[in-house]
This record gives C-alpha cells, sequence and structure tokens, in this order.
C-alpha cells in the first residue's frame, strides 16, 4: 500500500509497448528518449532503467544536473543537453563526456576553451533557429556562424539539431518553413564541407503529424511525453499509444451538508438542496488544476462525482449524489479507469485549457510514485 494520501502509479508494461511503437514508427531514424524534468515529473531513474532494457540507447534531457544523473547510472550510454548550457555548466559537462548543445557562438568558445584547458575532445550537437525564435544559431546566419565554431580546438561535431513550433498541427505553413530553413542550412554547409552523423528535429507531435521529418536529411527522432500514452489536444494521433498513469487518493470524509451550505474558499458553490459531500485529500499542491474548481470531476466505485466549491492546496470537495454507496476509505481516482469510466490527463488539460505537459509536470513531489509492471 502507497504510504501517501496521494499516489501515482506509472505502468512500465504500457511504456514498454508505447515504446516499441514509437521506435517502429520512426525508423529507419534511431530514438532518442527525452526524459526532462524528471520524465515530466514521473521519475527519471526508474523509467530510464526500464527503457535501457528494452533498448533504449540514447537519452536527452534539460539541463546538467539530469545529465549528471543519468550519466552515472549509465556511464556509456550517450546523454545529450539538448538547448543551452550556462557558463558554469560547461566544465563539468565536458568533463563527464556529456553531448553538449552548441547554440550560440558564445557557447561554442566557452566549450572549446574547456575542451582544450581538460585535454580532451567535447562531443557536441549545433541547434539551429528555423523559426522557433528561442534558442540556436539563426538560420540566415546559421552555416557561417557553424562553419566558423567548427574550425575551434577541442569540439567534435556529432550532430546538428532543429525544433518545430507548431508541429502539433499539421497544416500549419510553419512547419514546411522551418523543413525549408533547416534543409537550407544543412546543403550550405554541405557545399562548405561539413556533414554531421546525426540530424534531427522530429519531436512526439513531429513523430504523429510531420512524417517528412523522419525521412532523409534526418536519421535522429526525439520522443518524450507520448511514452506515456498523454498527446497533444490537436494534430493526429497516427499511432495507438497506451496510458500509462494512474492518480488516486481515497476519501477522507462523507457528511450530509443542508441546503443553503456554500463549499470552499470564497463560497463558489451553494447546496440546492440536501447533499451528501464527500472531502478528497487531493488539491492544487498535488497537481489537481486550481481550473477544476466547479468544474472537473473524480470517480469513486466507477461513478463520476463533479468537483464542487474552489479547489485548495489540500483538498477538493465533491458531490456523492451519483454515488450514495461511497463510504470514508473508498478508492478516488483522478486519473485513469475506475469500472467502465475514466478520466485522463487531456480531460483535466481541457478543463484547464493547457497543455498536457503541464498537467503531468504539475503533480506535486508529495505525490508518491509507484511502479507497476
Amino acid at each position: 500500500m502507497p504510504n501517501s494520501r496521494v499516489w501515482l502509479d506509472v505502468d512500465l508494461t504500457a511504456i514498454a509497448k508505447n515504446f516499441k511503437v514509437i521506435r517502429n514508427a520512426v525508423k529507419p531514424c534511431e530514438l532518442m528518449v527525452v526524459l526532462k524534468a524528471n520524465a515530466y515529473g514521473l521519475g527519471m531513474l526508474p523509467i530510464a532503467e526500464h527503457l535501457v532494457s528494452l533498448g533504449a540507447t540514447r537519452f536527452g534531457v534539460a539541463e546538467l544536473k539530469e545529465a549528471l544523473a543519468l550519466k552515472k547510472r549509465f556511464p556509456k550510454l550517450p546523454v545529450q543537453i539538448l538547448s543551452g548550457l550556462l557558463e558554469q555548466e560547461v566544465d563539468e559537462c565536458v568533463r563527464h563526456k556529456i553531448i553538449c548543445p552548441i547554440s550560440s557562438p558564445t557557447m561554442a568558445r566557452w566549450i572549446s576553451r574547456a575542451a582544450v584547458r581538460q585535454k580532451r575532445k567535447a562531443k557536441v550537437h549545433f541547434k539551429v533557429d528555423t523559426g522557433m525564435g528561442r534558442l540556436g544559431f539563426p538560420h540566415l546566419q546559421a552555416a557561417a556562424q557553424i562553419a566558423a565554431a567548427l574550425k575551434l580546438p577541442g569540439l567534435v561535431a556529432e550532430g546538428i539539431l532543429s525544433h518545430f513550433s507548431s508541429a502539433n498541427n499539421p497544416q500549419d505553413g510553419k512547419n514546411r518553413e522551418q523543413l525549408s530553413n533547416f534543409r537550407a542550412v544543412l546543403d550550405e554547409l554541405n557545399a562548405k564541407g561539413f556533414e554531421f552523423p546525426l540530424v534531427h528535429m522530429a519531436n512526439s507531435d513531429a513523430i504523429h503529424n510531420l512524417p517528412e521529418a523522419l525521412s532523409a536529411p534526418f536519421n535522429l527522432a526525439r520522443t518524450g511525453v507520448n511514452l506515456y500514452g498523454v498527446f497533444d489536444l490537436e494534430g493526429t494521433h497516427a499511432y495507438l499509444l497506451k496510458p500509462t498513469l494512474t492518480l488516486q487518493t481515497k476519501l477522507l470524509s462523507r457528511r450530509l451538508l443542508q441546503a443553503g451550505h456554500t463549499i470552499g474558499y470564497g463560497c463558489t458553490h451553494t447546496l440546492s438542496r440536501d447533499t451528501w459531500v464527500g472531502t478528497v485529500p487531493a488539491g492544487y499542491a498535488d497537481g489537481i488544476p486550481l481550473a477544476a474548481s466547479n468544474a472537473g470531476h473524480v470517480l469513486i466505485r466507477g461513478q463520476s462525482c463533479p468537483v464542487i466549491g474552489r479547489v485548495s492546496m489540500d483538498y477538493i470537495t465533491v458531490d456523492l449524489t451519483p454515488c450514495p454507496q461511497a463510504r470514508e476509505g473508498d478508492l478516488v481516482t483522478v486519473v485513469g479507469r475506475s469500472g467502465k469510466s475514466k478520466i485522463s490527463i487531456e480531460d483535466w488539460a481541457r478543463i484547464k485549457q493547457t497543455h498536457p505537459y503541464e498537467i503531468i509536470c504539475a503533480l506535486g513531489p508529495r505525490v508518491e510514485r509507484g511502479y507497476k509492471g
């Protein structure tokens, strides 16, 4: 039994099936597993261990601390920081043979100096900004700036990448524009005599929506949140993936409150009739969106019980009318299946009018993570 009031079960068997589906979908591209933000808050090392047992060969992360943890556990596997480095992170990144990103001439000089100082070679991937506007060599200057950076000592150019801004919408013309911009940079670099063993642009959304990013010159694809059976609310779901997450707690209290009684902070709900009201020990500190106030629902004994009143840090209150047999200690499903009913991460994202990634990453640290399968 979990030791916490709220617990998250991660189904490793379902993750394995999703991994195999995605790996087959991107062939002949190699697949990089992105485990940034502690695997989107789900637990980086347990998931990484499982994926390595399934044949995962390369990991991507967002920052140095994540990379060091993976490199310590899997010293022989390529671990790559995807976007950028702060100057104070460079020495350690080079020392531990982490694949470094280069997204500016300044970053190239930092990494070169560290490699020379340490008398070693640093593997790097150059990032091209083809229209995202966040990090990378601006595509119109990229070929010249990357060619100059490649003359610096100590650098081994393993790869080159870019990132889509709108891959969740296959009809958005920005996708083709970015592909064209990236190909133009590659052509210009090739004309200068520079080639890269790894070329990548496809993320989870692009794997579903943009098959052009899975064929030459591309030979690597990146997958993150799709491993957990979570999709963007827009775009095509080209491959059948299994849900992997179940978030649960227990019913703490069941009380009969009279008509006219108000519920929660701000008294945003007033009972129109005598009602059995349940209190559930999970709130926004555990990842339930504040937007679920008077809008979301949970499952108790397979029945959908509406959230009434405002979501607070530690609790929500629910109308037990659909489940009159509910009792204290009953299992409450916040995400997952109960009987014939289910609630998905995407359902919560629609209520909050946000991206499913945010819902997963918002699961609080006091939520106990467990792994099945």
